[in-house]
């Protein structure tokens, strides 16, 4: 289960077109207020997710229940869907599509008031939850992460160590020579691209950021060009690119498999994956299913520093979102809320809290004692980014375009690197100059 259905970018370009043009207009502008007497509150919501794995397991039911405590005349059913992001495109063209549920990355962020009800205003909301501007239109909120996530490099220690490194590396170069120095004094692995998945690999557009330590990076990705020297992706890209050539990577990696990728992990046969603090809960489970300590399992981040400084880029996970054709909005906006600010989901995921004064997770100790500065990027311009991405047909967000990159590296496509960077760069600032960007 990945941390979001990173695919849907690859359909972006598709867009909502019918439903953006179809029933939701008629609600623009509804709001779901938070309700002051949960006694009051009544209805049947259903709640749409992904998570096909916590409806199968009885845990959404668990969380329900807890729910119920407190709003005890609401009853929740949930739909999980395996083709999220398909499948609820479908059902927008109806007003039918969950009282709750995940907002797409097809919609156009602009389209939000047609599709969903405000929680509110942004600078009040702002005050209390963090990611409040990635789904802010003309000053309202439309949407509300229960957990935050933060890319990094998931790895065994016990590898690492073996192979004589003990301190995370600060510079690609040093990260390239710890890949060595694992394929030399150890049996596994040195790092895992988990090719045939795809959307692993989209894990990597998700350095920006991170390598400059630079909250206005979406601006630049808006404004500039991403694969200019230098630049985060490029930074990011040209790694990725430089493992793979230095053959530090599975022998096949059309025949990679996500799954097996996390035992195997665990267990030492693979030394590192780029993913984010989502998956840290997945492997220690499988580390605790192969009988091993999941105490192995640890995260460090990308290497790069800013004045001596390791930067991490807090984002978003999902959004939840009210329905605005909903019958039942108070008891939708509560259960929003509840599962936000009451529910164990984020312990149970090791993941960061939405509430600005939640602490970090026990995970993120080490980032914490190392002096990793964590930050936010700004998403104001996260809307003109997908759509250049989706005009320019570069799929920064869609598996292909790294897929593409690991064959260059491989010997499996032809041409070289600054070709493959130059004609992105092309595509990319091509776009922005016919979108007057």
């Amino acid at each position: 289960m990945n941390r979001r259905t990173v695919l849907a970018a690859a359909t972006a370009a598709l867009l909502l077109s019918a439903a953006c043009t179809g029933t939701g207009g008629a609600s623009k502008g509804a709001d779901a207020n938070a309700p002051d007497d949960p006694s009051k509150v009544s209805g049947t919501i259903k709640v749409l997710t992904q998570r096909t794995d916590l409806v199968a397991d009885g845990t959404m039911k668990k969380y329900a229940a807890e729910f119920n405590k407190t709003y005890p005349k609401v009853k929740v059913e949930f739909e999980a869907l395996t083709n999220y992001e398909t499948d609820v495109k479908i059902r927008m063209n109806t007003e039918n599509y969950g009282d709750v549920l995940l907002i797409p990355a097809v919609v156009k962020k602009s389209d939000y008031p047609k599709f969903f009800a405000s929680l509110g205003t942004q600078e009040e909301r702002a005050k209390k939850y963090r990611f409040t501007g990635f789904t802010t239109v003309d000053g309202k909120v439309y949407g509300q992460s229960p957990i935050g996530v933060s890319p990094g490099f998931v790895y065994n220690k016990r590898v690492w160590k073996e192979a004589g490194v003990t301190e995370w590396p600060t510079t690609p170069a040093e990260f390239l020579a710890d890949l060595k120095a694992i394929k030399s004094q150890t049996d596994a692995i040195p790092y895992y691209t988990n090719f045939a998945a795809g959307w692993t690999l989209t894990s990597w557009t998700y350095v920006n950021g991170s390598v400059h330590c630079d909250t206005r990076a979406t601006d630049k990705l808006a404004e500039g060009d991403p694969w200019a020297k230098g630049a985060d992706l490029r930074v990011g890209d040209t790694l990725l690119h430089d493992i793979v050539k230095s053959g530090l990577v599975e022998k096949d990696p059309t025949t990679s498999n996500w799954e097996e990728s996390k035992p195997r992990t665990a267990k030492g046969e693979i030394a590192t994956q780029w993913l984010g603090t989502w998956a840290i809960v997945q492997f220690r489970d499988a580390a605790k299913k192969a009988g091993v300590s999941p105490d192995d399992i640890g995260f460090m981040p990308f290497p790069a520093q800013v004045d001596g400084t390791f930067c991490a880029v807090l984002s978003p996970d999902y959004n939840q979102a009210v329905n605005v054709h909903s019958p039942h909005k108070a008891a939708a906006r509560a259960w929003v809320d509840w599962f936000t600010e009451k529910s164990s989901f984020v312990d149970d995921n090791l993941g960061i809290s939405p509430l600005k004064d939640a602490p970090l997770p026990e995970v993120l100790k080490p980032y914490e004692d190392a002096g990793v500065k964590f930050i936010e990027v700004d998403d104001s311009k996260g809307a003109q980014v997908k759509n250049i991405d989706n005009q320019s047909e570069t799929g920064i967000y869609a598996p292909e375009y790294r897929q593409n990159l690991v064959d260059l590296a491989r010997g499996a496509r032809k041409g070289s690197l600054d070709d493959f960077f130059a004609d992105l760069s092309e595509r990319w600032t091509e776009t922005q100059r016919n979108l007057g960007s």
